[in-house]
């Protein structure tokens, strides 16, 4: 059990909580944001960044993936968003000083909060082994460092490829590249811990691991299913989105453990409606479900049209099943098997609005289902998603003007990345165009996702660690492993814009490589170079930065990968061929090697010039094609699964505060519910606190119970917590990460997807 004190520079002490709020967005949000950019860039930088922010001759948000539709705003962004644009266009800088003054050990007692705080990254650094201090290095040594210990690799496997979803398109393809030229799909990244079951469930179903929406499908939607996600902290600027649904008279259900402000009621501060009229009510029912009791909520829609189908006819669309499914008997016949009791018990809401719910959906004709984290991370979460695509089909709701799947992405890009080739698994025909168009021949086993990354740096498998962007060490599951496996490692790099806790946590050795971000001015060696990025609905468009970087010798991720492939393929027949060089000086290149390489991209450079966006193709959305075993849809069985919790425990989801992006965080408060000044709380239903013999406010310290496959019980503790009395369902309870991440188990994952189950951890809470 781990014992180690937390780190927080944030004096808990002076937390307070009030009442959450019943509306989000605002003025109040407005002003939030605005203070941060001010805080960090100043008035007039801020103000230059923030309206190029999402424009089409500007920069790709560095925050959320939301789309944007033709027509741009003078202001297309968010508070998060500003807070995110702030956060890279600060004026204050991490350099050479600053890292004599700060010993490794002092950096490790660090937290997340204090560590971002500190500024943009400004040069190369280097810890030798031994070192107490990072030093400078020269951009060619650290590459050559690098390189070189690379080359010295027994087995290409002994290296590992991490990738942050900021990462462009074009980096991300010269980054799998580049691994894979060094005979490895050592490709982890943030996918894996966030939308994997997604894909795992939509690949297997629809034949793509993606959602079936467009933008203009969100506004004409007749119902939107928003479950397990809460966009008025994670995705804001889909509250405008889901606010010209509810205009055009959409019906909204919000399924979630807690209530959301952004799904109550949204003031849209770019409208008169939003600042003075009090704005618009989105959510026309909220479904406050226990945690893990998706599945069953879907088994139940799909059972209630079922039922209805055989009682009246009408409901659902036959002539679709027919022509573009496969399964359905079966599913029919499990969901007649279904038992009523055991839907309310895993829900834990009552069958007449389970039916309720459920006739909702045989209502519309034109249906939605939106999720994120809240149903992707259970050992379930495939099965569940699987559901949720039962129910679609049964009324033709994919391939249909306002109808579809949507997983809504978390980070911009991270769809891009896996669409240009990070991946462990790769398709065949994939590693087949690679060849061509390379001329080498590209590893075939697959290779190591996040956790099994993290497994082999715990067995001392793993000499090579580099990471392109993020910050593995907190976004990971099982803190204190995850920091023992990557202190096993002879080398960490990582290639970063600003200062986290992976830079603490190193190998023998570690190498800081700054880089620009996408507020930043690219210049090459043809002139000021742009980017792609894809966001959450298959749309690709350019990025590019318009401000002054921090450093003048600052390289982008572009520069620095194609370097490396420079070195370490040198003289190498059996390495991909190139010209790095010329890749580096202009990045058309390498679109038109990904136009070569990767099926949608034809004529890839004219298709996004002048801000133009490329839509990707989307069998199912097109023209209802499934790239399937049988090229139909799949109905599938699932048996009904949903956490089980033991007497005098709670089942614990770990999430983001307001004040907070991914790893990120921004401040000391979650406004909409209702925390200021601090982080280390549990929300917990009151009456949990009264029958577990506790009083609100009570510190407390989390210790997590899960059952290892050979049987054996392990714990681990996160410690002074505080109770904060909330709405949530009974025996659930949540806190925010990276402070909980240690307490979900490495090994406990989603079944097929792998991905960490975040949002399903047995708790016991013990006084302090």
């Amino acid at each position: 059990m781990a014992t180690k004190a937390p780190r927080t520079d944030i004096d808990e002490s002076k937390l307070t909580a009030s009442e959450p709020k019943q509306v989000a967005v605002g003025v109040p949000a407005v002003a939030h944001a605005l203070l941060i950019a001010e805080q960090q860039a100043g008035v007039m930088r801020s103000a230059r960044a923030l309206l190029r922010v999402n424009q089409k001759d500007g920069f790709d948000c560095p925050g959320c993936a939301w789309p944007e539709t033709d027509h741009r705003h003078v202001a297309e962004f968010c508070e998060n968003g500003a807070k995110a644009v702030a956060e890279e266009t600060t004026l204050r800088t991490v350099g050479p000083d600053f890292f004599a003054a700060h010993s490794i050990e002092d950096l490790d007692s660090h937290d997340d909060y204090w560590l971002g705080q500190q500024g943009r990254l400004t040069h190369p650094m280097i810890l030798d082994e031994g070192a107490t201090h990072y030093r400078p290095i020269s951009w060619d040594d650290a590459l050559r460092t690098i390189a070189d210990e690379i080359r010295l690799l027994d087995d290409p496997d002994q290296a590992v490829f991490y990738t942050s979803g900021r990462t462009s398109n074009e980096a991300a393809f010269l980054y799998q590249l580049f691994a894979r030229g060094i005979g490895t799909n050592n490709l982890p990244d943030c996918s894996n811990m966030c939308h994997e079951s997604s894909g795992s469930a939509l690949n297997e179903t629809i034949g793509i691991g993606k959602g079936t929406v467009s933008i203009e499908d969100m506004h004409s939607a007749e119902l939107l299913i928003v479950a397990g996600q809460n966009p008025g902290t994670n995705h804001p600027r889909m509250l405008s989105a889901l606010e010209k649904a509810k205009q055009r008279g959409a019906t909204i259900i919000a399924i979630n453990p807690l209530p959301e402000a952004g799904l109550m009621r949204f003031e849209n501060p770019q409208t008169p409606r939003g600042v003075l009229l009090g704005g618009t009510k989105l959510a026309d029912q909220f479904v406050q479900i226990r945690l893990g009791g998706d599945q069953a909520l879907f088994q139940a829609i799909g059972k209630h049209l079922l039922e209805l189908e055989d009682r009246d006819g009408g409901v659902l669309d036959h002539d679709f099943i027919a022509a573009h499914t496969a399964g359905f008997d079966a599913y029919r016949t499990a969901m007649a098997q279904a038992d009523w009791a055991d839907l309310e018990t895993a829900t834990g809401i009552p069958e007449p609005k389970l039916r309720h719910v459920a006739e909702t959906v045989r209502r519309s004709r034109a249906t939605i289902v939106c999720w994120a984290m809240g149903l992707t991370q259970h050992k379930h979460s495939v099965p569940t998603l699987r559901e949720v695509v039962n129910v679609l089909l049964l009324q033709g709701n994919i391939g249909r003007p306002g109808a579809g799947v949507c997983p809504v992405r978390g980070h911009s890009n991270v769809q891009g990345d896996r669409t240009v080739g990070i991946y462990e698994k790769p398709a065949e025909a994939f590693l087949e165009a690679l060849d061509r168009e390379f001329s080498f021949t590209a590893p075939r086993a697959h290779g190591h996702d996040v956790v099994n990354a993290i497994r082999a740096m715990r067995d001392g498998k793993t000499r090579v660690f580099i990471g392109m962007g993020g910050n593995f060490v907190s976004a990971t599951p099982d803190t204190e492993v995850t920091e023992a496996a990557l202190r096993r490692t002879g080398l960490t790099v990582q290639i970063s814009t600003k200062l986290n806790r992976s830079h603490a946590v190193t190998g023998k050795r570690a190498i800081i490589l700054p880089v620009l971000g996408r507020t930043d001015r690219d210049r090459r060696g043809t002139g000021e170079q742009r980017v792609t990025v894809e966001d959450s609905m298959g749309a690709v468009h350019t990025s590019r930065g318009r401000l002054a970087p921090p450093a003048d010798d600052l390289l982008s991720e572009v520069a620095i990968v194609a370097r490396l492939c420079a070195l370490v393929f040198a003289g190498r027949e059996d390495a991909p061929q190139a010209d790095w060089a010329g890749l580096e000086a202009d990045y058309a290149g390498i679109r038109t090697h990904i136009e070569h390489v990767i099926p949608g991209f034809d004529d890839f450079e004219r298709r996004v010039d002048k801000g133009r966006t490329l839509m990707l193709p989307n069998g199912p959305r097109d023209a209802r094609a499934f790239d399937t075993t049988d090229g139909k849809a799949q109905f599938t069985v699932n048996p009904l699964e949903y956490p089980r919790i033991p007497e005098g425990r709670l089942l614990l989801q770990t999430l983001r505060s307001h004040d907070q992006y991914n790893t990120t965080i921004y401040g000391k408060d979650d406004r909409y519910r209702g925390i200021h000044g601090g982080r280390r709380v549990v929300l917990i239903n009151s009456e949990d606190i009264a029958e577990l013999g506790f009083q609100p406010d009570d510190i407390v310290d989390l210790v997590s119970e899960w059952t290892a496959p050979d049987g054996h019980v392990e714990e681990r503790r996160a410690e002074r917590f505080r109770l904060i009395p909330y709405s949530t369902p009974r025996r659930n309870a949540a806190a925010y990460y990276p402070e909980t991440n240690v307490l979900v188990p490495l090994d406990s994952v989603a079944d097929i997807s792998g991905t960490p189950t975040s949002k399903s951890v047995i708790v016991r809470l013990e006084r302090r």
